[in-house]
């Protein structure tokens, strides 16, 4: 049963944010990536934590499946399970953001207005990041044999196939791995960070 918003009060933190970012030398963030499965969205997101952490920053990955094992396992695929999914992600990466640390999500999220709920929940600090390589070249990819699956009916309701896919209409970076190495879209992120949550320490 829900609880009674009545019977909760707020704890105020002793830290502002000014204190974590003197701390942690960057503002919090969330790096939303999105896109189709095996459109790279994993890979980038774990060499861009790897990456910024040899630059100083703080940050950590929360990936799809990862999540689904665990947080998310009661989910399913169907559209309110993904919009839960999705809600409960955002709800995780924006208090990552709000203690200091840059949060790198890696989530299909296919529906606009859930990536557009998860915008309003972490603020500011959202970057939706498109991960932009089409379904050809992603089915053609398939490296978990997913999209086969999906095909032959073997999975039901699977993104780009049997389920839709909304690709972002507002991103503040695109990548595309379908006509450019990983290493190019990595480089092309590390940048946007750089430029968007300046390392000063």
């Amino acid at each position: 049963m829900p609880s009674n918003p009545r019977n909760l009060t707020a704890t105020a933190h002793a830290l502002t944010a000014a204190d974590r970012r003197r701390h942690y030398g960057h503002d919090g963030a969330v790096l939303w990536l999105t896109g189709l499965s095996a459109s790279g969205k994993s890979s980038l997101a774990m060499a861009l934590e790897q990456a910024l952490m040899q630059l100083g920053y703080a940050c950590y990955v929360l990936d799809g499946d990862n999540i689904r094992g665990g947080l998310n396992a009661n989910l399913g695929f169907s559209p309110e399970d993904r919009t839960e999914n999705i809600r409960r992600v955002s709800e995780v990466a924006a208090l990552f953001a709000d203690a200091g640390l840059i949060c790198i999500t890696a989530f299909i999220s296919p529906y606009r207005a859930d990536r557009a709920q998860a915008r309003l929940r972490c603020k500011q600090g959202f970057h939706e990041i498109h991960v932009a390589a089409d379904l050809a070249t992603c089915e053609a990819r398939d490296p978990k044999g997913l999209y086969k699956k999906a095909r032959a009916g073997e999975i039901r309701e699977f993104t780009g196939i049997s389920a839709p896919y909304e690709a972002p209409d507002r991103a503040e970076c695109v990548v595309d791995t379908a006509s450019e190495p990983l290493e190019a879209s990595l480089g092309k992120l590390i940048s946007y960070v750089l430029a968007a949550l300046p390392y000063q320490k």
